[in-house]
């Protein structure tokens, strides 16, 4: 579907109040959705992560806008491979707000990652996603990405954690 709408995306500055808000609201939205974790955002979060991003070296915050209303998000943190010895645009998050989904914001998002990427030397872009969030896998699978594997026979890469406390 295309978009009727006037839509705009820009690498975000998150010492703008307008960008730093659109950040929080879309990511908050996104975090109550069960793909997110179903809960809000705690307020320490709310309250931080605009000015804590904005700090950090290698990061990048991607704003959709739909008639000036915030539509979508990218959060993109870079990384490094050793194998390669170049930078990899890790994607770390990526939220539509409800009422712009199916209207194309995402591939406008992924987009400009791959333009970030690019600037930077990136050799590859990653992210994550549930095995259950089929229609973010069916969007990825359109942009281009695929499950990671250096050897079919070993199977597919695992995303894991270890939470500290």
């Amino acid at each position: 579907m295309t978009l009727d709408l006037k839509t705009t995306v820009v690498q975000a500055d998150l010492h703008d109040a307008a960008h730093a808000r659109a950040l929080v609201e879309l990511l908050d939205s996104y975090a109550q959705d069960p793909m997110g974790g179903a809960e809000p955002l705690p307020a320490a979060t709310r309250e931080n992560l605009a000015a804590t991003l904005a700090s950090r070296p290698g990061t990048y915050v991607v704003l959709a806008f739909c008639d000036g209303q915030p539509a979508g998000l990218l959060n993109a943190m870079e990384g490094f491979s050793t194998f390669a010895c170049k930078p990899i645009l890790n994607v770390h998050d990526v939220a539509v707000a409800p009422a712009y989904r199916g209207k194309g914001i995402s591939r406008l998002l992924f987009n400009e990652a791959e333009t970030i990427a690019r600037e930077i030397g990136a050799c590859k872009l990653t992210l994550e996603v549930l095995t259950g969030n089929t229609t973010a896998q069916a969007a990825y699978r359109q942009f281009g990405y695929a499950p990671y594997a250096l050897d079919p026979a070993m199977g597919q890469a695992q995303f894991w954690q270890k939470l500290i406390d």
